[in-house]
């Protein structure tokens, strides 16, 4: 008998749980360094909001609009870090701006890829655009320090890899584009991350069970854009408070 995972959690419903542990995560940081217990607990937020962000290329009904959402908060962040701690940090919304990058290059190319009315070179135009967003990716992750390096980058991508097949591409392909095979492909990054990084980063892999209980619904409510305000929001509450906690002392 075969055990399948009941789908009870709505996208939303993910991006809460990932939205609590990253606050648990940098609420342990900024207060209980030594505490790994909140550490261990942050690690469920970036594999969910990862997949989210494949699950959002996959259904998005504007691609430029969706990524230059995505990047300005991270310019956002970037220019918060650079005025008020003088350090170059490029945050997760950098991370999965170029995550949406790669997977937008990868629809276009899949989209001639199958057409038989496609010439060669528009193919192998579509192909070296998104060789070339991987190869950016890459360097610029070599370069600069962004959150998860080109392995986090990777990680939507990976989980994207079946999904928006054209209507000319095989049926056997076609086929692949289930959870579970999106989840299972989505887990080789975070199993690189792991070794990777190690401390408390294997934890990361917890977060696979959850998402094999997506519903691949969003839920009722609409909270997209809470999710972009979450994020810099509540890093700039944690800040303030640390900040008036050693004012006071």
């Amino acid at each position: 008998m075969n055990f399948k995972f009941p789908r009870i959690l709505s996208g939303n419903a993910l991006k809460i749980i990932a939205a609590i542990s990253m606050f648990i995560d940098h609420f342990g940081f900024m207060f209980f360094p030594r505490v790994q217990v909140f550490r261990i607990i942050g690690r469920l937020a970036f594999p969910i909001f990862a997949f989210m962000i494949s699950e959002g290329a996959k259904y998005t009904k504007n691609k430029v609009r969706y990524l230059l959402s995505v990047f300005s908060v991270g310019l956002f962040c970037f220019a918060g870090y650079l005025v008020f701690n003088k350090t170059i940090v490029f945050s997760i919304f950098i991370t999965f701006s170029f995550s949406l990058m790669m997977i937008f290059t990868l629809d276009e190319y899949k989209a001639v890829a199958f057409s038989p009315d496609a010439s060669n070179a528009l193919k192998l135009t579509k192909f070296l655009l998104f060789a070339f967003s991987v190869a950016f990716s890459y360097v610029f992750c070599e370069i600069f320090t962004v959150d998860y390096g080109f392995t986090g980058c990777a990680a939507p991508l990976a989980a994207s890899i079946v999904t928006n097949l054209p209507e000319g591409a095989p049926e056997s392909l076609k086929k692949l584009d289930r959870l579970n095979i999106r989840v299972a492909l989505f887990t080789l990054p975070l199993i690189i991350l792991a070794v990777d990084l190690r401390l408390s980063q294997p934890f990361s892999l917890f977060s696979v069970p959850l998402l094999l209980l997506y519903s691949e619904k969003r839920g009722k409510l609409k909270l997209k854009y809470f999710f972009y305000v979450f994020y810099p929001l509540h890093l700039s509450v944690l800040e303030g408070v640390r900040w008036l906690i050693y004012s006071l002392k």
